[in-house]
């Protein structure tokens, strides 16, 4: 019996991870779920976060019974997996900033960090910094503009350049810069036109492969009573919006059925 797998993010930034757990579980059953009601995370206030990641995962739950949940975006994850942990009985993976991979690669020794504004200052990052990458600078830009860049390349097909360079103005001309982590899972989905604007950096990192290799091996212990065989994938926003028919064309292209508007009653 296959898997039903929940991955869940303010936006679509989490078909990356989406994209990685599919080449390495290409049979599992897939939900999917953007917040688009409270787009961007970047700025929310831990508790909505919170209340926000138990909201979406009991309302699915009520309908589709899940074999894990993945947290498709690093802010998210660095403030709710303790809370769905408490929650919910099924293995909860989160995503978080290759830091560690990234000390690893380097050669000069001089990483940066490329993540929303909430995920660069959490305490958890300094952890995973202070830990993995004591004998590394690691130079950071928050910005709440690029996943708001990668969500119209997903409707539009193209990308506001002049608007992307004035993101990473600021490391263009930095002299030993080899690394840059994209510490939110919207970032790999520009990673070619970051290609573009810093050419002297020789690697881009993003946790993709490390999330589906952590999604497989938790899942050979995850006993399944539910037969998914038949079913299809769908797609969950929290708010029914103007592009709702872009969006659904989007998500279809990414191999979901349908996009389907979740109803919170209201308190």
């Amino acid at each position: 019996m296959k898997p039903t797998i929940l991955l869940y993010d303010s936006g679509m930034g989490g078909l990356t991870i989406y994209d990685a757990i599919r080449e390495s579980l290409p049979d599992a059953h897939y939900l999917y779920c953007f917040d688009n009601a409270y787009f961007p995370y970047s700025e929310k206030s831990e508790a909505v976060l919170i209340e926000r990641a138990v909201s979406i995962v009991q309302k699915i739950a009520e309908n589709y019974p899940l074999d894990m949940v993945v947290v498709a975006c690093n802010t998210a994850s660095t403030v709710v997996l303790p809370a769905l942990r408490e929650r919910f009985a099924m293995p909860i993976v989160g995503t978080v900033p290759a830091i560690k991979l990234a000390a690893q690669i380097s050669q000069t020794k001089t990483i940066g960090l490329l993540a929303t504004k909430g995920t660069v200052v959490r305490p958890y990052v300094d952890e995973l910094i202070e830990r993995y990458a004591k004998e590394c600078v690691v130079e950071r830009i928050g910005s709440t503009d690029l996943v708001e860049i990668v969500e119209e390349k997903q409707q539009t097909g193209s990308v506001d350049m002049q608007r992307l360079q004035k993101v990473v103005a600021e490391w263009q001309s930095h002299p030993t810069l080899d690394t840059v982590i994209l510490g939110c899972t919207h970032f790999p989905l520009v990673k070619e036109e970051l290609q573009q604007l810093l050419p002297r950096v020789s690697f881009f990192v993003d946790p993709g492969n490390g999330i589906a290799n952590r999604v497989v091996s938790l899942l050979q212990d995850v006993k399944r009573n539910v037969n998914n065989e038949n079913k299809e994938n769908q797609a969950f926003c929290t708010q029914n919006s103007e592009d709702f028919s872009k969006r659904e064309k989007v998500m279809q292209n990414w191999g979901f059925k349908r996009l389907n508007v979740l109803n919170f009653d209201e308190k």
